[in-house]
């Protein structure tokens, strides 16, 4: 996605005034050539913060989560530039400028064919596939947040990475605009491992827990009524760490109607937080849910009894 310079609040102003706007812009590029295309609400005429506050410091970081589908990491041209974007990004590591972008791009499609939400932990790369997980990382502050990359850009030759405005707020440059950092590819499931000890729960069903682990099965046998009498939920993950299982639980927040809670159970002389979402209604509802949260790429949720 070919986007203007990102700049912080107010720096498209300043720009104005001092007669750089040349040097602070750049034309758009449509999905087709690798960027985001427009979607139907109307694009402002530049870019920029938005003109209301949200405190990023309660937006938790992305994630990582395998992801079961096809990655988009087909060459693509833009701006009389060929790119061929690299299959594995997983031990991605370069340092560089960074930029934002902001409302501009809003609700905007990504390359990715998501929307793009300012408020989102995510950033645009021209060469990752997509989507990768990516630390990045303020060499001048030492700040550090988790993004997930979905979409292309930036197309300027000094910067590697283009943020959300959320991350870069989060990364304390939106105000300066741009920033040295270095990027780092995440392997989802090596993380999975060292900060959900029930991703290997789920993988080595004889370590699991003694809460009973029931597997939906199909619809015609599995009448709705007995579900909900059964008083199941939806398990997405156990964290040895809280804050990560909170994290995962606020994403979850703004995604489901369904109530979202973080419990804690001792396994093994050790503590995990478990996350879980319900109870479900019937079993049509469970496997709304569970689809929408593999689209969503966190993970495939297990259905699990009450306690």
């Amino acid at each position: 996605m070919n986007k203007p310079l990102r700049n912080g609040p107010g720096f498209a102003v300043i720009c104005l005034l001092l007669g750089l706007l040349s040097a602070c812009s750049s034309s758009p590029v449509q999905q087709g050539q690798g960027g985001a295309a427009s979607a139907s609400k109307p694009r402002p005429a530049q870019d920029g913060a938005p003109d209301y506050f949200q405190d990023v410091s309660k937006i938790p970081d992305a994630v990582p989560v395998p992801h079961t589908g096809a990655y988009k990491a087909s060459p693509y041209r833009v701006l009389g530039r060929n790119y061929n974007p690299m299959q594995d990004g997983r031990n991605y590591r370069e340092s560089g400028l960074a930029s934002w972008y902001g409302t501009k791009f809003h609700e905007q499609l990504t390359a990715n064919g998501e929307l793009y939400d300012l408020y989102g932990m995510t950033a645009a790369h021209k060469t990752l596939p997509l989507p990768t997980y990516v630390q990045v990382t303020n060499l001048d502050n030492d700040r550090s947040i988790i993004v997930r990359v979905n979409d292309r850009g930036p197309f300027h030759s000094d910067r590697i990475i283009d943020l959300s405005y959320a991350g870069a707020v989060k990364l304390g440059f939106a105000e300066k605009g741009v920033a040295r950092v270095r990027v780092e590819g995440i392997d989802p499931v090596v993380w999975q491992q060292q900060n959900n000890p029930g991703y290997l729960v789920k993988a080595q069903p004889s370590a699991a827990p003694a809460a009973a682990v029931a597997r939906p099965a199909p619809a015609a046998a599995t009448p709705a009524a007995a579900v909900a009498n059964a008083g199941l939920y939806l398990q997405v993950g156990a964290f040895a760490s809280d804050q990560a299982a909170q994290q995962l639980r606020s994403q979850l927040q703004g995604m489901v109607s369904a109530p979202v809670f973080v419990t804690p159970i001792e396994q093994d002389s050790r503590t995990l937080h478990r996350v879980r979402l319900g109870p479900v209604n019937d079993h049509a509802e469970a496997e709304r849910l569970m689809e929408t949260l593999r689209l969503a790429n966190l993970g495939n949720p297990s259905l699990v009894s009450a306690n």
